[in-house]
């Protein structure tokens, strides 16, 4: 299991607000925190104090701080990335490098005396983490992370984001990405549409998108990238990321009776293994249910994402609970007893055979 974690952005906040944050995130199971230190504008002492003081706050709660920077940055405080001893006394668990070096330097940093992991952009698509690999890097300080993007529009495809993704999986390399809080105004810049790493899900409720991240199988650590979320959203991302189950989001018909409600609503779902193109089938309800009634009703033809209960004229199939993946006839055997919430009705695509899994109204 990874972590969760939220962004901060200490010189376009104050310190109350930031440890205010940092204090609820905690409480919900949050334990990465990334900020971005890009550049430094005005001046550099009062700058880098705000920061080195939200950094040691979030790591006396416990928290690991991964601190975003770039060449430039080396260069204006007049480091180098053969010397992380300034990370180091700043309290960062970690630096992210936006843009990289040649490789030999990437992997040069993660063998630095202190333990500090060296956090690489997953979102490039090139043989960026090859060419990192063929140095000799001590693996266990080498992470990956995607980029987020401000810009409406502007991030990541899909078939992008798993492409990137597999390459860091084949060298068993932990990664992170970020989702979207749709209460949160800020993130580093000026320009904010939201941030999220995968473009189609800017909009969606962050629950969601981390219910996707998980089913994927290809993301280990979720990150807020704007700031601030409310308590509601921290709340559901850490439901979503730490429930035993993958929990997907229902609306039930008025007309669906109370036994139906409880099958769909309180039993724990489990997708039968021979699996059919047609239909997603939790064939435990039939054996736990199978000898209560269950009359005709709503039995008009199906659609994609519809959730129905075999009726009275199903014979040994009565009780069974089946969710539609295409359109299809209904001859009047199945009882339509609601749908897959629209927000979520992509996710039955991330379901797999022999998996369990829970509906919520």
């Amino acid at each position: 299991m990874g972590k969760i974690g939220i962004s901060i952005y200490p010189d376009r906040s104050t310190f109350e607000k930031d440890k205010a944050y940092l204090d609820l995130a905690n409480r919900y199971g949050f334990k990465r925190v990334f900020t971005s230190l890009l550049q430094i504008k005005g001046d550099k002492d009062e700058v880098l104090q705000k920061f080195k003081q939200v950094v040691r706050y979030a790591t006396d709660l416990g928290m690991e701080v991964m601190v975003d920077i770039s060449p430039a940055l080396f260069k204006q405080l007049e480091i180098s990335y053969d010397d992380l001893s300034f990370f180091h006394e700043m309290g960062a668990y970690g630096i992210r490098l936006d843009l990289g070096f040649t490789g030999a330097e990437e992997a040069r940093m993660t063998r630095n005396p202190y333990g500090i992991k060296i956090e690489v952009n997953m979102s490039t698509g090139t043989n960026y983490l090859d060419n990192i690999i063929s140095y000799s890097p001590n693996k266990e300080n080498l992470l990956g992370s995607h980029n987020f993007y401000p810009m409406m529009y502007s991030g990541l495809d899909y078939d992008f984001f798993v492409y990137c993704s597999k390459q860091y999986r084949q060298h068993n390399i932990s990664t992170a990405a970020f989702v979207n809080s749709q209460d949160a105004t800020f993130g580093p810049w000026s320009t904010c549409d939201g941030l999220c790493s995968i473009e189609n899900h800017r909009h969606l409720p962050i629950a969601t998108q981390v219910k996707h991240l998980v089913l994927t199988g290809l993301i280990d650590d979720i990150i807020i990238g704007t700031a601030y979320a409310s308590e509601s959203e921290l709340k559901a991302m850490s439901e979503a990321y730490y429930g035993a189950h993958p929990v997907i989001k229902v609306i039930l018909n008025n007309r669906a009776t109370g036994l139906e409600r409880k099958i769909v609503l309180e039993e724990l779902h489990s997708y039968r293994g021979d699996r059919s193109s047609y239909m997603v089938r939790s064939t435990i309800t039939r054996i736990i249910y199978g000898r209560e009634d269950f009359p005709v009703h709503d039995t008009t033809d199906i659609k994609r994402g519809d959730i129905l209960i075999c009726n009275e004229e199903f014979g040994h199939y009565n009780g069974e609970l089946q969710i539609a993946l295409k359109e299809m006839k209904n001859i009047g055997r199945l009882n339509i007893v609601g749908r897959i919430h629209d927000d979520e009705l992509f996710l039955l695509d991330y379901l797999r055979p022999w998996s369990t899994f829970k509906l919520e109204q």
